[in-house]
């Protein structure tokens, strides 16, 4: 018999064994990842401190010490470097090393919208950065108001998911600068990642027409995306669980916190939108004394209150002041000034829940400009997630299945064939992603519905302008025509009657008039 060897790994271990999980899946898709990871966390930095968003990216491919191009470090990649400058709210200084060198350790651990959920995907940057090129990464921060600007080398411990200091320093921050600075070195494919880059940056622009973005890539071409508006949306504020979001395990932790109240008191305190006259009929719906000590309940009464929660209908739904929408008018700005569309129409849908998760959805369609027709079978879907464009798996995405579904032909719309795209923005608490990479979203019914029924009112905007636009047309074709024979009709009509021919033909306004009866 062999003997079964037993082991545990820490975090940082489990993704550097499983990279491609979170998608560093080969060269190119890791250099795309490494770059929207880093450009997100510099967003999130500056909307939560209501910062319109100065982010510089530079991206060098590493020369050898003659100053001539290296040659390829395998079949699959090339050295890269890669700088992301932010002015956003900073890094405390305690908080540098952890925050930038442990697996699972940052801010984003509360319950309202942020583009990160896990505090993995810039750690996983600079770890595939180590374990690729194996360099430091650099990391200089100051926070708002700070005299100071910290700075730190770091690498991660991967065994033991821990931050190793190589480096500090402590500098005068003479010009008030606030922000952070990353820095660090990786194996990768820029030039199989281009177009995603460059389609990502120019997304991010849409759904964020308040951001400023500069990429100068390794051939030294800079790619600029300027601010289009000084508007912000309004900042998420954190929220409680909603009562229908709770499992056994939330319970227990939650009633850890909460010893010495009743059961009243404990649903009040911890869960959003429960008053005293909610608790008390709850818990009479689940068979509990409001005045019932927390401490006094065992395992089985524990997952009898969890199951109970889910499916008492009475709760109000959840508290959607933990999202953040872009809002009609900034969407609009930014699909207006990105695509040159002659028309474009948004929807907000009022906030919605899944699962106790509170969610809105916003669905915009524009006809014209520099879109193109997709082609037979195609659909141009712009897809974003609390604020993060979506690139990969369109096909298996929520948004592209309701299109599908839908009879466009109900809208006199040729989807294929005419110059229209689709935009489609979900923001929630909980993203219902169906991978750690954060490419599609899962066809949860509540969310599929609200997108049917934004888009199908998008639909019904657009068919009416198209209408207009057809009429117009035709009236100014028989205008035309009209005008161009006007003279001939007279001369014609003058001799077949004998009458004198008419001097003072119809002026085109009046032609004009006479037409649209």
């Amino acid at each position: 018999m062999i003997e079964e060897k037993y082991e545990s790994i820490s975090p940082a271990d489990f993704f550097y064994r499983n990279k491609e999980i979170a998608g560093f899946d080969n060269p190119a898709r890791a250099t795309y990842t490494i770059l929207r990871e880093l450009v997100e966390n510099s967003l999130d930095s500056c909307e939560n401190n209501g910062i319109t968003p100065d982010v510089e990216i530079r991206m060098i491919r590493i020369n050898d010490t003659n100053g001539v191009l290296t040659s390829k470090i395998s079949e699959n990649g090339d050295l890269f470097k890669i700088r992301v400058i932010d002015n956003g709210g900073g890094v405390p200084q305690e908080h540098i090393p952890l925050a930038f060198g442990q697996v699972f350790y940052g801010s984003k651990y509360r319950l309202k919208q942020a583009r990160g959920l896990f505090g993995l995907g810039g750690k996983m940057a600079i770890l595939y950065g180590q374990i690729t090129a194996n360099t430091t990464v650099e990391v200089a921060s100051a926070t708002l108001g700070s005299r100071f600007v910290h700075y730190y080398e770091l690498m991660i411990d991967i065994t033991k998911n821990k931050p190793l200091q190589l480096k500090r320093k402590i500098l005068e921050n003479t010009d008030g600068w606030h922000g952070t600075m990353i820095s660090f070195s990786f194996i990768g494919d820029y030039y199989k990642a281009k177009s995603r880059i460059i389609e990502y940056l120019w997304q991010t622009s849409i759904i964020l027409p308040y951001a400023s973005i500069k990429f100068i890539d390794p051939d030294g071409v800079m790619y600029a995306f300027e601010r289009k508006t000084e508007s912000m949306p309004k900042r998420p504020r954190e929220i409680l669980p909603h009562p229908h979001g709770v499992d056994v395990e939330l319970l227990k932790r939650l009633i850890i916190k909460s010893k010495g109240m009743t059961l009243k008191e404990f649903l009040i305190e911890n869960f959003q939108r429960v008053g005293p006259k909610k608790a008390e009929k709850f818990l009479g719906y689940a068979g509990f004394q409001p005045d019932l000590r927390v401490e006094k309940l065992n395992q089985d009464m524990i997952a009898k209150l969890s199951a109970a929660m889910k499916n008492f209908s009475e709760f109000l739904p959840p508290d959607a002041s933990g999202l953040s929408p872009i809002g009609k008018e900034l969407l609009k700005i930014g699909i207006e000034e990105s695509t040159d569309a002659e028309f474009v129409h948004v929807v907000q849908r009022p906030p919605s829940s899944y699962e106790g998760h509170p969610f809105i959805v916003e669905t915009a369609i524009a006809y014209g400009g520099k879109i193109q027709p997709a082609g037979e079978g195609e659909v141009n879907l712009y897809r974003f997630a609390n604020k993060i464009p979506l690139l990969y798996d369109v096909y298996n995405d929520v948004s592209m299945k309701v299109i599908k579904k839908i009879d466009w032909n109900n809208y006199k719309l040729k989807i294929y064939n005419e110059p229209i795209a689709f935009f489609v923005h979900i923001c929630s608490t909980k993203i219902p992603y169906k991978t750690v990479g954060k490419e599609y979203i899962a066809e949860q019914p509540e969310v599929a519905r609200e997108i049917e029924l934004g888009l199908r009112e998008n639909a019904r905007y657009l068919s009416a302008y198209l209408s207009r636009k057809r009429v117009e047309e035709m009236s100014r074709t028989r205008l035309n025509v009209l005008s161009k024979y006007l003279k001939l009709i007279a001369k014609y009509s003058s001799e077949l009657t004998g009458l004198p021919e008419l001097v003072n033909l119809p002026t085109e306004t009046q032609i004009e008039e006479v037409v649209k009866q």
